[in-house]
């Protein structure tokens, strides 16, 4: 392996800005901001969703009704499909 090219791997604080979980996990990533944990001074990135904040795996994902998505699909297409008739 050569030396000097390669970053530098080490423990990184990932902060859900919604939910404020913390999670410790090995990165490379590059970091401005640290945080202080239990005593330790780790980098710290600041991520927008996660699997705790995102609606699919929290279970508060709303499902929109398929009527109201059908009815809007024939709405909109309903000019486009009218049957040609014969003259």
């Amino acid at each position: 392996m050569k030396p000097n090219i390669h970053p530098e791997y080490r423990d990184v604080v990932f902060l859900d800005v919604q939910t404020d979980h913390k999670l410790i996990v090995r990165s490379t990533v590059q970091t401005r901001e640290s945080i202080k944990i239990e005593g330790n001074e780790y980098p710290l990135f600041k991520c927008d969703v996660t699997s705790k904040s995102h609606p699919f795996y929290t279970g508060a994902q709303t499902r929109l009704v398929e009527t109201g998505r059908v009815e809007k699909f024939r709405a909109r297409f309903s000019r486009t499909a009218t049957p040609k008739t014969k003259q």
